[in-house]
């Protein structure tokens, strides 16, 4: 969790202990107005709990002062639509990047993702890993740490073998043909793919789903950026200068029905996997 989040978080929960105060209400006092246990009174004054909309609703209620509803789910707007920049995230390189994904993905049991442009971290092979991180680092003009970023990208991979754990992944068939790298790391980047899409079919990586949504599929929306969802929780977007993570229900459940839309115009299992060869004999590499 970015620290700009946990501090927001800590204070809406000084915002609710101050209301709660003004009551004239002790936590207990509180818990039992709302119909609440004790230990989430607590957690949420001490951001240690996100609140949702209606329990700030209820609070406000509860706490005799149902006008400052307003103000606080504008407060926990703020919190679910978190703006962490690149530049500053890139300040000291991408190793740093990559080892918050590590744990994040560890900390994670069931995952969507979608990506537009570029082959998921997940599936990368570490010579196209690091063409796409020396192209960003030149972008950002950010401290050039290839070698740790890469290794620190692989260590990433490592929670695809890790039970209990379940990773369905989709990807634009444009991905099968942007070239940020030389056709020999291409070739192997799209053998890569096609062995984690027969090895999936063939059940031997227990929770790995690779799926292609064709250039010719029937879509019901446009195949816009890419995003990943987090145990239903939380939404992980990526924009040139931004990475944003949405908490918000009705946020996650949007991603989530895009994410099902994009699934139903997805092809699996061999039908994936004629896709990735077809655009792996279209670079004319042995």
């Amino acid at each position: 969790m970015s620290s700009d989040f946990q501090v927001g978080r800590v204070a809406l929960g000084v915002r609710l202990r101050e209301l709660r105060a003004d009551a004239g209400l002790n936590g207990k006092g509180m818990a039992e107005r709302l119909g609440w246990q004790r230990s989430k009174v607590s957690r949420l004054e001490n951001g240690k709990q996100t609140a949702t909309a209606d329990d700030l609703d209820a609070w406000a209620l509860a706490a005799g002062a149902p006008g400052e509803a307003a103000d606080l789910r504008s407060r926990l707007r703020g919190l679910e639509s978190q703006q962490r920049s690149w530049r500053r995230q890139l300040a000291s390189g991408h190793r740093a990047v990559q080892e918050k994904y590590v744990a994040a993905y560890r900390d994670t049991s069931a995952v969507r993702g979608y990506e537009a442009t570029v082959v998921p971290g997940l599936f990368q092979t570490p010579q196209y890993a690091r063409h796409l991180l020396v192209h960003n680092a030149e972008l950002m003009r950010s401290p050039r740490d290839t070698d740790e970023a890469v290794r620190a990208r692989m260590n990433r991979q490592q929670v695809l073998h890790e039970p209990g754990k379940s990773f369905r992944v989709l990807v634009w068939e444009g991905v099968l043909y942007a070239r940020f790298c030389p056709r020999e790391v291409m070739a192997g980047q799209l053998d890569r793919l096609g062995g984690v899409i027969g090895a999936s079919t063939a059940a031997t990586v227990g929770g790995v789903s690779l799926g292609v949504v064709p250039f010719s599929a029937q879509l019901t929306l446009s195949p816009k950026h890419g995003f990943w969802i987090f145990d239903e929780e939380r939404v992980i977007v990526e924009t040139v200068n931004t990475e944003f993570q949405l908490e918000a229900a009705d946020d996650v459940a949007l991603y989530g029905r895009v994410w099902d839309r994009l699934d139903e115009s997805a092809v699996h299992g061999p039908r994936a996997h004629r896709l990735v060869a077809r655009a792996r004999a279209a670079l004319h590499v042995a």
